[in-house]
């Protein structure tokens, strides 16, 4: 077992490059292994093992810096790099993260996790190395997918980098799949150079050879072909690296290390920009990420053996997701303004079915939030109803354009704001626990929560109705199947769920259900409190929580997002009296599973309860 050598780069440096092949199918048994356990970003890694083999193998690292965009493709760069003995805590609260993280280890240059980052961040780092003064020259590389490059951002890196002329190598690493299909004009973009007359002069020249010389069927005239793809793909992809000031490399197969090392090692000392371009096949190695590489991009716990799922989901209960995704059907068939905009998410955010049934009314934009914002802005200007389904965490990235497009014109946008608060294991870089605070202070947009899946349906309904830019935010979780009366809704009104006389709580969305159980466990300890479901962060519904303010001794608001600048401040600013905030800290909350991490930050039915009693014990004392 050579794998049980490796503590270091150090120690893979020991072995030849006949025996790194071995290795390889090593490391993608340990990854199949523990993710089939913890759940994690599966087909990618795969793809990428030859290519942090090679990496680890020609760098001097930690020295010389590995920036991996996204992050989600470098469980080998992991357990190459010290980490194999606890790989198989990975995504485990106290475990290795399922990404690159800073406080983790020196070999992780930063903490990542969104897509289209690491040419800006690698350009800063080759900068800076260049300004200052230092005791070694280190290397600098990138390793972007093909996804990356439908994010703008990857493409101001790619201009700035050219025109600066630093020394940087960037490793694109195309497999036609970021997370989804890839899509947008990049995606075909070699298919459109094909029109190019040099090579539709060599095409020709081509056909007409094999046609008058080549008896049809003949294996040369396979050979040609093969021959025609070649050219194609040696000689265009280039095109605009070069234009851009890259001198440009490849494409190489990424998964032959006897290729890729040999022209890793050259290419890392030639001078200026340059762009080495492999080709890898997401989720190779094991038989079903191949054969269905988007449904292992990222999966939870499988069996090995059949691909299947772990889980064993509670009859009845649905995701937040699938509730959504559900209802939008049924709006959609009798409201054909309705169109809906995924970022590369379809899958994630439930809108492969709306895909599947209405593809003239579906758009997925590619790795691009910001401009999915302001596309959306354009179709809702033209009296549609876009709803642009995105993650919290992801929908950060989008944020000028919420403002000056969408609120400043005040359309009618629907943001379908998915996994809002813990999601749990992807960690920091994923928790989607800002969005109430960076989007209270927008002037137009209107935000609400819902309690259950029923009033998640109500709201879509509503916001359709409404007319106006709207953020619903729902969290990734299943929904509760408590049964609460569910009466209409209006703009920035809430509903009182019970009536008490000692205290109150405000509750936002899902924290609904764990304050009402924190309610019950109270009044059998004779504390009687009223339970108020928010609904709306934005318009808040400012009489009735006054009212209930001058009824009761305290008054308490539980919100599953960060507390500075959060719901209970905005009601504590709105009412003018001391709030109890319980919510999570400006801080940014690491993996482990959503209960967990819940229950550590006090948002659990219990940890309510025990808020309350211990602030009746010190009044009281």
């Amino acid at each position: 077992m050579l794998l049980e050598k490796i503590n270091s780069p150090q120690d893979l440096k020991k072995l030849s490059v006949e025996q790194l092949p071995c290795l390889a199918q090593e490391i993608r048994e340990k990854i199949i292994e523990v993710v089939s356990r913890t759940g994690g970003h599966l087909a990618s890694s795969l793809g990428a093992v030859e290519l942090a083999l090679a990496l680890h193998y020609c760098l001097d690292t930690p020295d010389d810096k590995i920036i991996w965009d996204v992050g989600h493709q470098s469980y080998a760069h992991k357990i190459l790099t010290g980490r194999n003995k606890n790989f198989s805590t990975l995504r485990q609260y106290q475990g290795i993260s399922g990404f690159p993280s800073k406080d983790e280890s020196p070999y992780d240059t930063f903490t990542t996790g969104h897509s289209s980052t690491a040419i800006s961040l690698a350009l800063g780092l080759a900068y800076a190395r260049d300004y200052l003064p230092t005791d070694r020259y280190f290397k600098v590389v990138s390793v972007i997918g093909d996804g990356s490059l439908s994010g703008g951002l990857c493409f101001e890196g790619l201009n700035n980098a050219g025109h600066f002329k630093k020394d940087i190598l960037i490793i694109l690493n195309t497999n036609e799949l970021s997370i989804a299909a890839n899509a947008g004009a990049l995606s075909t973009y070699l298919n459109k150079l094909i029109s190019l007359p040099i090579y539709n002069r060599f095409k020709d020249s081509l056909e007409s050879f094999a046609q008058s010389r080549i008896p049809k069927g003949s294996r040369i005239v396979k050979i040609a072909h093969k021959f025609e793809e070649g050219f194609k793909g040696l000689f265009i992809p280039g095109i605009l690296f070069e234009e851009l000031g890259f001198r440009y490399f490849g494409p190489l197969d990424g998964h032959n290390l006897h290729l890729l090392i040999p022209a890793l090692k050259n290419i890392i000392n030639i001078k200026g920009p340059r762009i080495l371009h492999v080709v890898t096949k997401k989720g190779k190695g094991y038989p079903h990420s191949e054969n269905e590489p988007i449904k292992f991009h990222g999966v939870g716990p499988f069996e090995i053996d059949t691909g299947e799922s772990r889980a064993k989901d509670a009859q009845g209960a649905l995701t937040y997701t699938e509730i959504f995704s559900r209802k939008l059907l049924e709006l959609a068939k009798t409201d054909k303004r309705i169109l809906a905009i995924t970022a590369a998410m379809p899958e994630g955010t439930g809108l492969d079915k709306f895909r599947d049934l209405y593809p003239e009314r579906f758009f997925d934009v590619g790795i691009a939030e910001g401009h999915a914002v302001c596309f959306s802005g354009g179709l809702a200007k033209a009296a549609l109803r876009p709803v642009f389904a995105v993650y919290s965490t992801f929908l950060q990235r989008a944020y000028d354009q919420i403002v000056e497009d969408v609120a400043l014109q005040d359309v009618p946008v629907i943001f379908a704001i998915d996994r809002a608060g813990i999601v749990g294991e992807d960690g920091v870089t994923h928790q989607g626990i800002f969005d109430i605070a960076f989007l209270r202070s927008i002037p137009n947009l209107n935000i609400m929560a819902p309690k259950d899946g029923v009033e998640l349906e109500k709201m879509l309904e509503f916001s359709l109705r409404l007319g106006k830019p709207i953020a619903i935010r729902y969290p990734k979780s299943k929904v509760p199947l408590l049964n609460f009366p569910e009466p209409p809704l209006e703009l920035g009104k809430a509903e009182i769920l019970k009536n008490g006389k000692d205290f109150a709580i405000i509750a936002l969305g899902s924290m609904v259900v764990p304050a009402y159980e924190a309610i019950e466990q109270l009044e059998k300890k004779g504390l009687s409190g009223t339970l108020i479901n928010a609904r709306f962060v934005k318009p808040l519904d400012i009489n009735l929580f006054k009212d209930i303010a001058a009824k009761v001794k305290f008054i308490y608001t539980v919100e599953e997002g960060v507390l500075e600048g959060g719901f209970g401040s905005a009601v504590m600013e709105a009412i003018n009296k001391p709030v109890i905030r319980l919510g999570l800290p400006s801080e940014f909350i690491v993996h482990g599973k959503r209960d967990i991490l819940l229950d550590k930050y006090g948002l659990t039915a219990k940890a309510i309860a025990d808020k309350v009693i211990s602030t009746y014990g010190q009044d009281n004392h």
